[in-house]
Formats: C-alpha cells, sequence, structure tokens
C-alpha cells in the first residue's frame, strides 16, 4: 500500500495548544482494514476513545475526506437507505451529526461532524461512528468509484469547544481496488512512419473505468493490414492491469485498424486507427494536467506518473498541483520524479504546477519548465506554512509572464474551479495554449474569446485528474462532470525537445478523450508568407510557402484559400464543422438528406456561465406520438446510477448534468410519418412533427452559456469512419482569419484543431 508522505502535503493543520500533545486528544479504532471494491456497499466502525482532557460540551468529533471523494451522499436520517451514518457514546452524553460538503478546509472539505449537544467526554469515554450501518435496513456506504491505495478516514478532534479541530496522528486507512473488467481497451499511435516499431496496449477497465486485474484472458488479434510481429493471440495474465505489446511494425501506407477478441470469438473491442505514410510528423498523445494526494487529489505522484505510462499508455506528461498547496520539499520530489521518468523515445515528462491565481487577476494557469531545478512562482502560500520563500511569489498573472519571461517554459490557460482570465493578461511568447476542455467541461470560449483580442493560441485538451488515472480519466460520480481530454502532438520525435517546438509552433489537437487521426492544411491559390515565429511579437523574416499545416501563421493576397481537412476515428464520424474564429462555415458529413433513416438525435448541453457554478442539471422526458422506440442508446452518460433510461416503448427520462460539454440519446423508431416527439425539460419544451426533423440541427436556446437542446435526424448506421475534404474559405479582408475544425463522432466524442492564422492585412 502507498501513502503519501505527511511531509510532502499541501495542507495545514490547526496545531495543538503550545502545552498540549496531540496525542493526549484521544485515540482512534477502526474497522475492517483491508481491500475493498470500488463502488462496493461496506460497514466500517470507527470508535474514538477520549484522552486525558476528554471532550467539553458542544465540542464535536469530526471525521474529513478529500475533495475528490465520491462516496455515496453520507446521511444521517434515514436508517434504512444507503449511506446511512450512525454515532452513539458510551456514557449517554446526546450527540448530533451533520455531514457537509464544504465543511472543512480544502483540501479535505467533506466532513462528517459529530457534536457533543448535552454533556461531555471524560477519560475513557468513547464516541462511536458507524459508516453504512446495516442494523436498521441499510444496505451499506457506498465506496467512491475510483481505486486508491490508501483511502483516509482522517479524524480531527475539537475537545475545547472553541471550533478548533485538532488531527489525531493515527490516520485509519483501506484500500480501494477494481472491479471486474467489463470494458477493454485497445490503445494505438495514431500516426507513424513506414517501418517504425510501435505498441498495442491493452487493458480490461471495471464499469467505472478503473484498469481491473481479475480474470485471465486469452486475446485473438486481428488487422485489416499486415503488421509485422504483431501475435495472433496472446494471453492476458491474471492480476496484471495492463499488457503492451512492443517491436511492431507496419511497413506498407495505409490505414491500419486492429480488432480484438476472446477465445469464444466474440469481439472485445476495436483499437484506435493508425496512419502510416511517409511523412516528417509523427502523433504522441498526452494528457499534461492533474494533481495528486500531495495537493488536492489521491494518491501518489510517483503512481501517477505510473499509471499514464503504463496503464494509459500516454506518451507525454506533466504533473500540475495547485501552486498554493505545492510544499518546497515536494517541489523537490516532482523535479526528481519528472527526472527520472522522462526517457527519450518512450516517455516525455515535464517539471510544473499550476499557478492558481483568482480569477480577477488572472485565474488558473498551467506552467510547464523543458528542464528541472527551476524556481516555483506561486500565485500565494495559502496552504503552504513555510513562508521563508514568499517574496519569490507572483501574485498575478502580469508578474507571473514577467518572473517566467527568461524562462525555459510553456504556459496554457486552464478553467476548473477558477477560470482563466486571458483579457486581463496575456503573453504571446509564453502562453502557447488554451485548454479547451478537461474533467471539468467543454470551454471553446476560451479560445474563442482570444480571436477578437489577437491571441494566437493552439488548442488543448488534458484531465485535470484527481483520481490518479491521467490519460483515462472518467469523471466518477461527483463534480467532475465529464470524461478528460487528451492531446495530440505532431513531431518529428518523442523528446522534450521536440514536444516543446510542437507546443510553441501550435503543431498539436484535442479531443475528449478518444484517439483519432486529424490532419488540417491550409492551401494557397498563389503563394503565402509563412512566418516561424509570430511577427506580432517577435522579427521574424518570411519564407514564401503554399501550404501550412494546423498552429501556423501567414499572410497571403489570396481573397480565398482552400482548408483541407483528414480525419480518420475507430468510430464513424458524425459531423467536421469548418470554422473561421467562431462561425461555422462549412459542415462536412460523410452523407445526405437522402441517406438519413429513422434515427433521431437529442443533446443538451452548455453551462449556467464561466465560474465555479457553472454547472448544469438537466432533467426531462421525451415521449411519442404515433411513432415507436426499436432501439436506444445513450449518449455521454458517464454516471451509470444517474436517472436516464427508456421507460417504455414511447418514453425516455434523464437527469444529467453538463458542464459545456453535452449528453442525449439516439432512438431508432418504427414509424416516421404523422408521429410527433414531445420534449419536456427543466429548461425548454417544445413538440416536434417527426417527419420535419431533418439533417441540420432544431434548436432551442436555454440562455445561460451555449446552454441549448438539439435534435436533428441522422442514417440508421452511419459507416463513415473517415472525412477527407477540401473547402474553400473566403478571407476577411483585415485580420486574423483563425480556421480551424470541430470533429464529432457517433460515441459523442469531440476534437478539434488548434487554428491557422491566416491574414491579408494587419
Amino acid at each position: 500500500m502507498s501513502f503519501v508522505d505527511p511531509d510532502l502535503v499541501g495542507e495545514i493543520w490547526p496545531a495543538a495548544a503550545p502545552f498540549d500533545d496531540s496525542s493526549k486528544y484521544g485515540r482512534i479504532d477502526f474497522g475492517p482494514t483491508g481491500v475493498f471494491e470500488a463502488r462496493s456497499l461496506q460497514t466500517f466502525k470507527l470508535v474514538y476513545t477520549a484522552g486525558p482532557y476528554g471532550i467539553d460540551d458542544t465540542g464535536a468529533l469530526r471525521i474529513v475526506f478529500r475533495f475528490s471523494l465520491d462516496i455515496g451522499g453520507l446521511q444521517t436520517t434515514d436508517p434504512a437507505a444507503k449511506n446511512y451514518v450512525s454515532a452513539k457514546t458510551g456514557n449517554g452524553a446526546k450527540l448530533t451529526l451533520t455531514y457537509n460538503r464544504s465543511g472543512h478546509m480544502r483540501p479535505r472539505d467533506r466532513a462528517l461532524t459529530v457534536f457533543i449537544a448535552d454533556g461531555f467526554l471524560s477519560e475513557g469515554d468513547t464516541i462511536t461512528v458507524v459508516f453504512g450501518d446495516t442494523s436498521a435496513g441499510s444496505p451499506g456506504m457506498q465506496l467512491q468509484t475510483f481505486c486508491e491505495s490508501a483511502f483516509e478516514f482522517k479524524v480531527l478532534v475539537d475537545i475545547y469547544a472553541t471550533g478548533h479541530f485538532v488531527p489525531l496522528p493515527d490516520t485509519p486507512t483501506i484500500r480501494i481496488i477494481p472491479g471486474p473488467p467489463a470494458h477493454w481497451r485497445a490503445i494505438l499511435p495514431t500516426l507513424r512512419r513506414t517501418g517504425e516499431v510501435f505498441s498495442l496496449g491493452l487493458r480490461a477497465d471495471d464499469d467505472w473505468g478503473n484498469p481491473s486485474c481479475n480474470e485471465t484472458e486469452t486475446l485473438r488479434i486481428e488487422s485489416n493490414l499486415p503488421i509485422e510481429n504483431l501475435p495472433d493471440q496472446i494471453i492476458f495474465p491474471i492480476g496484471q492491469r495492463s499488457l503492451r505489446i512492443d517491436n511492431i511494425v507496419a511497413q506498407n501506407e495505409g490505414i491500419y485498424r486492429i480488432r480484438v477478441y476472446n477465445d469464444q470469438n466474440e469481439h472485445l473491442v476495436d483499437a484506435n486507427p493508425i496512419v502510416v505514410q511517409n511523412d516528417s510528423l509523427n502523433a504522441y498523445w498526452g494528457d499534461l494536467h492533474g494533481q495528486t494526494g500531495e495537493t488536492a487529489a489521491v494518491d501518489t505522484a510517483e503512481e501517477y506518473f505510473t499509471f499514464a505510462r503504463d496503464l494509459a499508455f500516454l506518451d507525454v506528461t506533466s504533473h500540475q498541483g495547485n501552486d498554493f498547496q505545492i510544499k518546497n520539499n515536494f517541489w523537490a520530489q516532482l523535479n526528481q520524479l519528472t527526472a527520472e521518468f522522462d526517457q527519450k523515445n518512450r516517455f516525455v515528462t515535464f517539471p510544473g504546477y499550476e499557478w492558481s491565481g483568482n480569477t480577477c487577476i488572472g485565474g488558473d494557469h498551467n506552467v510547464f519548465f523543458r528542464h528541472e531545478g527551476r524556481s516555483i512562482r506561486r500565485s500565494s502560500h495559502a496552504l503552504v506554512e513555510d513562508q521563508s520563500d514568499i517574496d519569490s511569489d507572483a501574485p498575478t498573472l502580469r508578474e507571473l509572464f514577467t518572473a517566467l519571461a527568461d524562462e525555459d517554459c510553456v504556459v496554457y490557460a486552464h478553467v476548473g474551479g477558477r477560470y482563466a482570465n486571458t483579457a486581463y493578461a496575456h503573453d504571446p511568447r509564453i502562453e502557447t495554449a488554451m485548454e479547451i476542455h478537461s474533467a471539468w467541461g467543454t470551454f471553446e470560449w476560451l479560445l474563442t474569446d482570444g480571436f477578437s483580442l489577437g491571441h494566437r493560441c493552439g488548442v488543448v485538451c488534458n484531465s485535470d485528474d484527481h483520481k490518479c488515472r491521467p490519460g483515462a480519466s472518467h469523471p466518477g460520480a461527483a463534480d467532475f462532470g465529464t470524461y478528460g481530454g487528451l492531446t495530440c502532438f505532431l513531431t518529428s520525435d518523442l523528446s522534450r525537445d521536440s514536444i516543446f517546438d510542437c507546443l510553441r509552433k501550435r503543431h498539436h489537437y484535442g479531443t475528449t478523450g478518444n484517439r483519432l487521426h486529424l490532419d488540417t492544411r491550409v492551401r494557397f491559390k498563389t503563394s503565402a508568407n509563412f512566418y516561424e515565429l509570430d511577427p506580432n511579437v517577435y522579427e521574424s523574416s518570411p519564407k514564401v510557402v503554399s501550404e501550412i499545416m494546423m498552429g501556423d501563421i501567414a499572410q497571403t493576397n489570396d481573397g480565398v484559400v482552400d482548408l483541407f481537412v483528414d480525419a480518420v476515428a475507430h468510430t464513424p464520424i458524425e459531423r467536421v464543422e469548418v470554422l473561421n474564429g467562431k462561425e461555422v462555415v462549412e459542415t462536412l458529413r460523410g452523407y445526405d438528406s437522402s441517406e438519413l433513416g429513422n434515427r433521431f438525435r437529442i443533446v443538451w448541453g452548455g453551462a449556467k456561465y464561466r465560474g465555479r457554478g457553472r454547472k448544469v442539471r438537466w432533467t426531462g422526458k421525451m415521449r411519442l406520438k404515433n411513432a415507436r422506440i426499436i432501439r436506444f442508446e445513450r449518449i455521454n452518460a458517464w454516471n451509470p446510477e444517474k436517472l436516464f433510461e427508456q421507460r417504455s416503448d414511447k418514453e425516455v427520462v434523464w437527469d444529467s448534468i453538463t458542464t459545456g460539454n453535452f449528453v442525449g440519446f439516439d432512438i431508432w423508431l418504427d414509424n416516421v410519418s404523422n408521429g410527433q416527439m414531445v420534449l419536456e425539460t427543466n429548461y425548454v419544451g417544445t413538440t416536434l412533427s417527426l417527419d420535419e426533423i431533418g439533417l441540420k440541427d432544431t434548436i432551442f436556446e436555454a440562455d445561460g452559456l451555449e446552454r441549448r437542446l438539439r435534435v436533428y435526424r441522422m442514417p440508421q448506421i452511419n459507416n463513415v469512419f473517415e472525412i477527407r475534404d477540401t473547402v474553400p474559405v473566403v478571407l476577411k479582408p483585415k485580420g486574423d482569419n483563425p480556421l480551424w475544425v470541430r470533429v464529432t463522432t457517433d460515441d459523442g466524442y469531440n476534437a478539434w484543431s488548434s487554428p491557422i492564422f491566416v491574414y491579408k492585412e494587419k
């Protein structure tokens, strides 16, 4: 079992009085301990025995949990329901219990507090707290949805009834492990040159996205095109959470697709496609944003890097703890870990941190250094007790950019609890990208706001993972509303230098967690002046070119340019939208109105506003008249415990959360003519004739931030896995034309290319 070293943890505990010894504040007995399955129902008994000082009348015992917790909602009122918690004393004192999701200090803000309301405790008296008390019919307490090597029941006590809670020295822990395998994953790179070796990664996740290790499986592997050193059959050993097949080679150009079957010939999974071609670029996948138990999340930084490399099969990662929680010795340990894990042509890591200033003075930004040994410039020392280096803080984003001016680093803007305020400050030499998707939601506005400000930034997507699952970050059942994102870096080789060069050139694209191949290029009718460095910032001599790739900057005299798009996915592609700035200038589909069937898609999404309270709860019902459902499939329904089901052959009901992303469902109907669809939600309601719903979205706005419901019709079966097309785009005569694409796949994923910045006149 792995434990986070308390000396590394960025949190400030209230100390006992100078003349006191906290070990005399009492002791804890806890059971059972050991290993438990994620999301299983369990019962735990925690017995507090008072020390020599006892606990005074109106004093309290408090058990606190981390922010990322998603155990079942603890409750104290219904002893027959899930997650019932009881408490009693051995001396008859009256107790009251409260559970508050914001009942303590970050990062342990989830708090169960047991108040002594009538009476007091003397030395040797006890309080017994039972989590998941089954004595009156409760089935127990639901554990969290994700694995953790040392889940803590952290206990504090207020013995003097002053509101001053002091932690007890010994913390009970349990280990949470994955459930049985439910969903297989097969992961390939998406772009390689002919003759280059690459790997196939395999794992099986449980229902909550935890890589599982509970079964032995014989796997049969098929490829549509010949691949050298790819075995026809392989055994996935019991007790192993992943399997990596190395040194496989494709000698010929083409789109390679691999299917995996079990020994009963049942289809388990398709790998993402790999495009093999003679090109100067390869594609490398990264999730550069997440943190662990040394700051606001769980498990250790070492476990985090190991998961990224060996279970998520990432090529690139970084650790991004909130700066105001990073102690100096943890910063030193992070630098040591990134140096140890970094391995050219295998796994690239960058030292870094999340600058977490308040929104009004810049908001969240991620800092990545090319090399170890650099100074951390915090937004504050809010949870760092050692104030000896407080003069090195950069309290505002402007001060941060000034402090980083001579550093070999890049910065991303991020939307988390705080959102990045790029209008307050932006340094194009350092801030190269906008993170428009993470487990917090989808935030295209972070990129598009910058267009009117003249910002030339690329697109990245990451997870901001808090569950020690970088690169495979499922949202679970609490605050995170969607699956974490990934970024694809297009560069020559897998090394720090190449990835950093890629970042500075914006040669990358982001997805909401899937791995598809995406290429965008602008081709000029005559020619263009291509700038290696942004001419708004640097003195840069242009090079005359006829074509540029995503992220590039060029000036042209052409009135119209051709935007080439190449998208290849392992699930069907619903649409590719071509944008000039905020405007969709063309929508590409692999089908037209003549191919539509009796399949209808209903999706809803958006956010309330940009800040912490952006979450939107959508409740609704869809009813049919003169039609019947013959098939129903959910889209982006990440929490299987949320209400989202087909109630009958005429009705679907749901209760879901969006935070800028979208959720929805497809229905296949037995009849369209004369049928009607009645939609009733907490934001919009309407009745639609089925035969009037077509290829284009019927949109119902619901105020908020891109909060809307959409309905449209699709082919019965979509077999479009590749879209390759060229779209002519008319350029605005002055200012930037940010040309980029948004890809949507049938199964609800998005991908976004970094914009190509083309202008005629400044």
